[in-house]
C-alpha cells in the first residue's frame, strides 16, 4: 500500500548466522501505539539449532587463554561504545524510556559491562593448601560449565542482556541467550558487532520469542546446565519447577518494592532530586484506581491531570506522575512492584517503625536511606532485609561487590567474584608428592 511504512523485521542470530524464523510476534511503539517491528516468536526447533551450535563452539572458546576471551570482550566495548547514539535511538523507541536515560546510563553501562568483565577475567585466584605431614598439596581450578542459559527482561534490555553475557563468555562459557519479545531490538542490533569483534560463530546466540515457547525450551533443555533469568516471581517458579529434574544451576534476579526511606535530618536539596528519578525512571493505571477505592489521596497525575499530548502519540502508552497519600501499608500499591511513575508518600516516627515497615513486604532487592546522622545510617542499613542499601545516593554501582535482591527479590548474587562463581564450576585437586 503507497505510504506504508516498511515493519522492521528481525532475525534469530545462530552459529554466526541471522536466520528467518516461520512465524513473527508484532512489536508496537510506546510513544504510538503502533507496529514498528516483527519480532521471531520461535520455538523449540530454534533453540535445539541454537543450544547445538552453542555446544559446537564451547571446545574451542574455552580453551582460549582470560587474555585472548578479555580482548575479544574489549573489542565488542569498543564498537558498541563507537554505535552508542543509534542503540540510544534504538532503545529509546522500542523501549519507551526518554533518549536522556538512553545515552547516559542504559548503553554506556553496557559498554561498561563488557569492559569491566574483560579486566575482571584476567585478576581472579584460586585457593592451595599444604598438608606437609601427609606430603600432600591441594589446589582448586576453575572451569566453564559449558551452555548458558539467558533469560533477560523489557525493562533495561540491552543492559541486563549484556551483564549476563559479558561475565557467561568471559569465563569461556558459550551461550544461548532469550531477550523479552517486547524488547529485542538492541539485542538483535548487538549481533551485528560480534563478528566484527572477534567473536566465534556459536559463543552467542540469541533466540527471540516468548516466554512459554522460547523461554521453555531453553530452560529444560537438558544441555543447558546453567540459567541466569531477571524477571518475575512467577516466572522464577516455573523456571525452577523445569531446571529441577536436571539440576541446573540457577541465578534469579527478581522484582523489588524498594523503601526509599527519608529522615528529618536528610538532606533534601540531595534528597529529592533523586528519590523523584528513583519513582518516576520507569514508564498502570489499575493500581491507582484501587488506592482510590481504598480511601487513599491521589495528588497530582492520573486522575487529576490531564494528559496533553500531540496528536501522533495520542495512541502511545503514557502516565503522568502520580503521587499517593493517606495509604495502607498492606495496599497493593505498597506491597506490589508497580512498573509505572507511582509512588507513595506515607509518614512514620521512628527508626524501629520504619524498619519494621520497610521489611514488611515479600520483596528485598533494594532501598534507599536518607539521613545526616552516619550512626543511623549505619544501623538502619544494617537492618533492612535488603540485598543492596544506597545511603544518601541512588544508583551507583560497584560492578566488583555483589548485586541481588533477598527474600522473594532471588536467589544468588551478580558481580565480579560471584558471576565468575556462577559461571564456573569449582574442582580441588590433590597433588601427594
Amino acid at each position: 500500500m503507497a505510504g506504508t511504512k516498511a515493519l522492521l523485521m528481525l532475525e534469530n542470530f545462530v552459529d554466526g548466522k541471522f536466520l528467518p524464523c516461520s512465524s513473527y510476534i508484532d512489536s508496537y511503539d510506546p510513544s504510538t501505539g503502533e507496529v514498528y517491528c516483527r519480532v521471531p516468536n520461535s520455538g523449540k526447533d530454534e533453540i535445539e539449532a541454537a543450544v547445538k551450535a552453542a555446544r559446537e563452539a564451547f571446545p574451542g572458546w574455552s580453551s582460549r587463554s582470560p587474555q585472548e576471551r578479555s580482548r575479544v570482550l574489549n573489542q565488542v566495548a569498543d564498537l558498541l561504545e563507537q554505535s552508542l547514539e543509534e542503540f540510544a535511538q534504538a532503545e529509546s523507541k522500542d523501549q519507551g524510556k526518554t533518549l536522556t536515560l538512553a545515552r547516559t546510563m542504559d548503553i554506556p553501562r553496557s559498554v561498561q559491562n563488557f569492559r569491566f568483565f574483560a579486566s575482571s577475567i584476567l585478576h581472579h585466584t584460586s585457593e592451595c593448601t599444604q598438608m606437609d605431614h601427609l606430603g600432600c598439596m591441594h589446589y582448586t581450578v576453575r572451569a566453564p560449565v559449558g551452555v548458558a542459559g539467558l533469560i533477560s527482561p523489557w525493562n533495561l534490555p540491552l543492559y541486563l542482556l549484556t551483564w549476563k553475557i559479558a561475565p557467561a563468555i568471559a569465563a569461556g562459557n558459550t551461550v544461548v541467550a532469550k531477550p523479552s519479545e517486547l524488547t529485542s531490538v538492541t539485542a538483535w542490533m548487538l549481533c551485528t558487532l560480534l563478528d566484527k569483534a572477534g567473536v566465534p560463530p556459536g559463543v552467542v546466540n540469541i533466540v527471540f520469542g516468548t516466554g512459554p515457547t522460547v523461554g521453555e525450551a531453553l530452560v529444560s533443555h537438558p544441555e543447558v546446565p546453567l540459567i541466569s533469568f531477571t524477571g518475575s516471581q512467577p516466572t522464577a517458579e516455573r523456571i525452577t519447577q523445569l531446571s529441577a529434574p536436571h539440576c541446573k544451576k540457577l541465578s534469579l534476579e527478581l522484582g523489588g518494592k524498594n523503601p526509599a526511606i527519608i529522615f528529618e535530618d536528610a538532606n533534601l536539596d540531595e534528597c529529592i532530586p533523586a528519590t523523584v528519578r528513583s519513582s518516576f525512571a520507569n514508564q498502570v493505571r489499575s493500581y491507582v484506581k484501587r488506592a482510590l477505592a481504598e480511601g487513599a489521596q491521589i495528588w497530582c497525575g492520573e486522575g487529576v491531570d490531564k494528559l496533553n499530548l500531540p496528536a501522533r502519540s495520542q495512541a502511545g502508552y503514557f502516565m503522568l506522575p502520580t503521587v499517593i497519600t493517606d495509604i495502607k501499608d498492606e495496599s497493593c500499591c505498597m506491597t506490589e512492584e508497580i512498573f509505572g511513575p507511582v509512588t507513595c508518600v506515607v509518614p512514620f516516627d521512628s527508626e524501629e517503625e520504619v524498619i519494621e515497615r520497610a521489611n514488611n513486604v515479600k520483596y528485598g532487592l533494594a532501598a534507599t536511606v536518607w539521613s545526616s546522622n552516619v550512626g543511623r545510617v549505619h544501623r538502619v542499613a544494617k537492618k533492612l532485609q535488603s540485598g543492596l542499601v544506597w545511603t544518601n545516593c541512588w544508583l551507583i554501582r560497584e560492578l566488583n561487590l555483589p548485586f541481588g535482591g533477598m527474600k522473594s527479590s532471588g536467589i544468588g548474587r551478580e558481580g565480579a567474584k560471584d558471576s565468575y562463581d556462577f559461571f564456573t564450576e569449582i574442582k580441588t585437586i590433590t597433588v601427594k608428592h
